[in-house]
């Protein structure tokens, strides 16, 4: 994910920091199962704290949990998230439409930069890979392991496509999408439309 990774001791949280364009600094901390209250042991004062564990699970501290801590020019914001399988948070900043792109476990969420306020959460049939962003598209790329979708600023779903073997790699490459396959086969998409390229 980012510079500041680790961890002290084996099962700890872990911890990240990221600088994103517009003077966005994000603090990450994330653990395992049942390890809320280690993650959440350094929650800074300030700012809003929003806790969206509820939307994967009734009981979200006994997921793997996450917090986003972001500190920026209009102030300062933080977010609870929690994953039904331990993964590592990550979030793209999508500066066509002023919003934080995050992935954690099944989940993609977009937030509002600079007041950290949801504008749409996303559920994928399988665990998200990558959030991608390009100024030259319309819409975010959001890569699960078996689908492939892309999501407008409001959240509305451009285009969606399913895959016949487990995706395990993507990036923007020279204006296309390129996925590589469990099995090491590489596809190529054109990102506005999801159609195969090449």
């Amino acid at each position: 994910m980012a510079s500041g990774r680790g961890a002290g001791r084996a099962g700890a949280p872990h911890d990240a920091t990221v600088t994103y364009p517009g003077g966005l600094r994000a603090r990450w901390r994330w653990g395992g199962s049942g390890q809320a209250a280690d993650v959440f042991a350094l929650t800074e004062a300030g700012g809003s704290l929003i806790d969206l564990g509820p939307l994967v699970a009734e009981d979200p501290d006994e997921r793997c949990r996450a917090e986003l801590r972001i500190d920026g020019p209009a102030g300062a914001w933080t977010v609870r998230l929690a994953s039904t399988l331990n993964d590592e948070p990550a979030a793209v900043y999508w500066d066509s439409a002023g919003l934080l792109v995050v992935k954690y476990g099944f989940h993609a969420y977009a937030f509002e930069a600079r007041s950290g306020t949801l504008a749409w959460s996303h559920r994928s049939a399988t665990p998200i890979l990558a959030a991608l962003a390009s100024p030259r598209l319309r819409h975010v790329l959001v890569q699960g392991e078996l689908e492939t979708f892309a999501l407008e600023a409001d959240g509305t779903v451009a285009w969606r496509i399913a895959h016949s073997d487990v995706v395990t790699a993507v990036e923007l490459v020279g204006g296309q999408l390129v996925l590589t396959s469990y099995d090491g086969q590489h596809s190529v998409l054109d990102p506005a439309t999801g159609r195969p390229s090449g």
